[in-house]
């Protein structure tokens, strides 16, 4: 009888050992946002409940595009996607502002990027986290557009620049250097026709030559831009702000390209076989074709100074809602809504051309002349700031360069007044 307790305590001892050493078991934790993250050992793995759904906000007449990439979304990860439209420059921030909170807005949203800044200050989109190899699918300008203060905040899915574009009846190819067209110019110009147009009292595109020169808005710093160190009345802004009188001066440009109708002239005159070559944007390539032009399109040509004009670039991007309760996989879709598959079909459907860098050399933007004159220029192009502080920039910026342009002042100190002014007006409505 002894030695069967014996033997007993034995085996009772053999098994509690046996539990003990062996492999843990799961343990299913719930997580803030409400998804399960399941530990084993000192590893964490997260493993996110799926929604039944997911909500979109899109641009304006931009769904056709949106619509195939949901659908293979569904498809391969089982969540339902819904979608509506609204307009993106406008009504997509006034709404989330009033939807977000009451928790009936989208998950996922569309916004230009220099809008980014003022939606972060405000609280209502949020930092997302991406592999390398999710950023390394896009050119490293439109993804710097879809950061603020160093972090990031969406992923690029269409990006736009100011491009050359000529009449082919006129200028049978685009010029090299800028040089070369002020030479053109000289030579073409008569007063009722114009061999280059630019509206270069506007500072969307007069910054393609300021910055070229060596100009800049605001200084980036490890990743954010310093809203104190405003370079647009340094040396090189000046010699571009020279630059760009130069043309008023010598009647290379008709005065009534300057002011707030002067797009409108530029327009005209183009459309009537009166203008050599301007530059513009993809936005007006319908036009002009619709007109019966045949133009040819480029990237700018090269300054006097040997660099690539530095035009501004406007980048649209997906960004995930602060209000959302699956930032995972809104984050999902919007990796999966910018994927090379998903933004070649929007190039297709749309015409807004991706900042994917393995589509640049792909036949449907290699062979389409207008996307690659776009899809090179933006590869010199920097990103509109998208602080909040740039809405006080506008306004001085574009009063010097119209004092400039009709001669009412020179270029320093025209832009000395300009700093000046945007110094006073970020101190005033943007208090630290």
């Amino acid at each position: 009888m002894k030695k069967s307790l014996i033997l007993l305590f034995m085996l009772i001892i053999s098994v509690a050992l046996l539990v003990a050493c062996g492999p843990k078991r799961e343990e299913v934790t719930p997580t803030d946002n409400g998804e399960k993250e399941t530990e084993t050992g000192s590893e964490t793995t997260e493993e996110p409940a799926k929604p039944e759904k997911l909500i979109v906000w899109e641009d304006t007449d931009k769904s056709v595009a949106l619509k195939p990439a949901i659908e293979s979304f569904e498809k391969e990860y089982g969540i339902k996607v819904e979608f509506k439209e609204l307009g993106m420059a406008d009504k997509m921030r006034d709404q989330l502002r009033l939807d977000g909170p009451s928790g009936t807005g989208a998950d996922v949203i569309t916004l230009p990027h220099d809008q980014i800044g003022q939606l972060v200050t405000e609280g209502l989109i949020q930092e997302i986290e991406v592999s390398d190899d999710v950023l390394s699918t896009f050119s490293e300008s439109s993804v710097g557009a879809q950061k603020y203060d160093g972090k990031l905040y969406g992923l690029p899915k269409a990006t736009e620049t100011p491009v050359f574009i000529y009449n082919k009846a006129l200028m049978p190819e685009a010029p090299e250097t800028m040089d070369d067209v002020y030479a053109f110019s000289k030579d073409f110009t008569d007063g009722k026709k114009f061999g280059f147009l630019a509206l270069w009292d506007n500072f969307y595109f007069a910054h393609g030559v300021i910055g070229g020169m060596g100009g800049y808005v605001f200084q980036e710093n490890d990743g954010a831009l310093d809203r104190d160190d405003i370079g647009l009345n340094n040396e090189g802004a000046i010699a571009g702000a020279e630059y760009i009188q130069k043309w008023y001066s010598e009647g290379l440009f008709p005065k009534g390209i300057i002011g707030e109708s002067g797009g409108s002239a530029k327009d005209g005159l183009f459309n009537e076989g009166k203008v050599a070559s301007v530059m513009d944007g993809p936005w007006a390539f319908q036009s002009m074709k619709d007109a019966g032009i045949d133009i040819g399109v480029a990237a700018m040509p090269t300054l006097p100074n040997g660099e690539h004009m530095k035009t501004f670039m406007g980048v649209k991007g997906w960004h995930v809602s602060a209000f959302t309760e699956h930032k995972y996989w809104s984050t999902k879709l919007v990796e999966w809504l910018t994927n090379e598959e998903n933004a070649k079909i929007r190039f297709e459907l749309t015409q807004e051309i991706p900042p994917v860098t393995t589509l640049i050399e792909d036949p449907i933007i290699a062979d389409n002349e207008g996307a690659k004159a776009v899809a090179l220029q933006s590869q010199y192009a920097v990103p509109m700031p998208n602080i909040p502080e740039m809405a006080e920039v506008w306004g001085p910026a574009a009063s010097a360069l119209q004092t400039i342009a009709t001669g009412k002042a020179e270029p320093k100190a025209a832009m000395d007044d300009a700093v000046k002014n945007i110094k006073t007006n970020i101190e005033t409505n943007h208090p630290n």
